[in-house]
């Protein structure tokens, strides 16, 4: 018997699977999920001497390929993201920068858009509500306190595809504005934070569930003083978000959190901007100037690092290779995790039949030589006989 016509066996490859590694193991594709068998005869992609794993899922990522998640066209929005399916990440949140309130509700309705549509995964909304002790590259004249009234106004023009909120949640209606959120199935993100160690905890005790790009803009680990890096670390309520791109975080600094928090608490993101998978030049984010030089972001003004340039796959090849994280872990921390904190887990973040046959293979060096979304080929892989 033939089998079906979209049928496909990915086979020889190292397979991982949440339950661990298997060698020589196989991936059955039918249309656009992830099958338990199929009929003899179907086609087989030998994949020998490579890895599958599940697709990546970046729940935090401002643009790539050129073009901005903030201020793009519809375009120029698909555009990022195709850059970044090419990279490996088969399912993606776009997050905005502080802009003015209007503005925001504006690109809200318009990404909710893509969401409805299946091209994106949801909204996170990084500013307005955030520290200007630590705003980052973020325009300070726009910064507002954490209103829950307007956190409202924004989870409303989303539309429902709100999916994450990062809150300086020290300032006034911080803790009011996490309860919301709490309570819509919103993720509170902890993150551009002045908090104390005691502020931070009550912040976690309210609801919030996650750390923006851990250690940056927030205040250092102190001895005396641990801050909010001690308590988002120590706390199993929290995930850690994490930027392995080199620039952002000292390899020591990684292998701390992983050490701490365990893998199962964090998820590697990008907080890539326009120059991702692009390359270097002056840029936009938001209404600051940005110069991109040698794949590092910077406000022309000022100098602070503006997001990154990072793809999925430079964030995997440098946890495998450079940090020596296992490579389950890894997948853990860059699939499943997010997966998990986006209510998409069901579909999404791991190889097991009736998923959506989204996958990333990977050479015996961990370089990205093919990538499936919904059973369609984004990248290619080369057969090895």
């Amino acid at each position: 018997m033939a089998g079906r016509a979209d049928s496909t066996v990915l086979s020889g490859a190292r397979v991982v699977l949440p339950t661990g590694t298997v060698e020589n193991g196989r991936v059955i594709v039918e249309g656009t999920r992830i099958a338990g068998s199929t009929a003899e005869g179907a086609p087989a992609i030998d994949l020998s001497g490579h890895w599958i794993v599940p697709g990546f899922v970046d729940m935090h990522n401002h643009g790539g390929g050129g073009a901005s998640f903030t201020s793009g066209t519809v375009d120029e929005v698909l555009t990022g993201v195709r850059t970044h399916r090419e990279h490996g990440t088969t399912t993606l949140v776009a997050s905005t920068v502080t802009g003015e309130m209007h503005f925001l509700a504006e690109r809200a309705g318009i990404l909710s858009e893509l969401v409805e549509q299946g091209d994106l995964a949801g909204i996170h909304f990084e500013g307005p509500f955030i520290s200007p002790c630590r705003k980052g590259a973020h325009s300070e004249d726009l910064l507002r306190h954490p209103d829950p009234a307007e956190v409202r106004k924004l989870m409303d023009a989303a539309r429902g595809t709100a999916k994450m909120f990062t809150l300086a949640t020290e300032l006034p209606g911080g803790i009011d504005s996490v309860r919301l959120l709490a309570e819509h199935g919103v993720i509170a993100a902890i993150g551009h934070t002045d908090a104390t160690y005691e502020q931070t905890v009550e912040a976690i005790d309210a609801g919030a569930t996650v750390a923006t790009h851990l250690y940056n803009a927030m205040p250092a680990l102190g001895h005396r003083a641990p801050g909010p890096i001690a308590a988002l670390l120590e706390d199993e309520r929290i995930t850690v978000e994490l930027i392995n791109d080199g620039t952002h975080l000292h390899p020591a600094a990684l292998e701390l959190a992983y050490h701490h928090a365990g893998a199962h608490r964090v998820a590697l993101i990008t907080d890539a901007m326009d120059a991702a998978g692009f390359g270097d030049g002056r840029y936009q984010l938001g209404p600051l100037a940005v110069d991109v030089e040698d794949g590092v972001a910077r406000l022309v003004e000022g100098g602070s690092i503006a997001g990154s340039t990072l793809t999925l796959d430079t964030a995997f090849h440098r946890a495998v290779t450079i940090d020596r994280i296992p490579v389950g872990d890894v997948v853990q921390s860059i699939s499943a995790n997010p997966a998990r904190l986006l209510g998409v887990y069901d579909r999404v973040g791991s190889l097991e039949p009736g998923k959506d046959a989204d996958l990333v293979v990977l050479d015996e060096d961990f370089r990205l030589t093919g990538v499936m979304r919904k059973g369609e080929w984004i990248v290619r892989p080369p057969q090895t006989r």
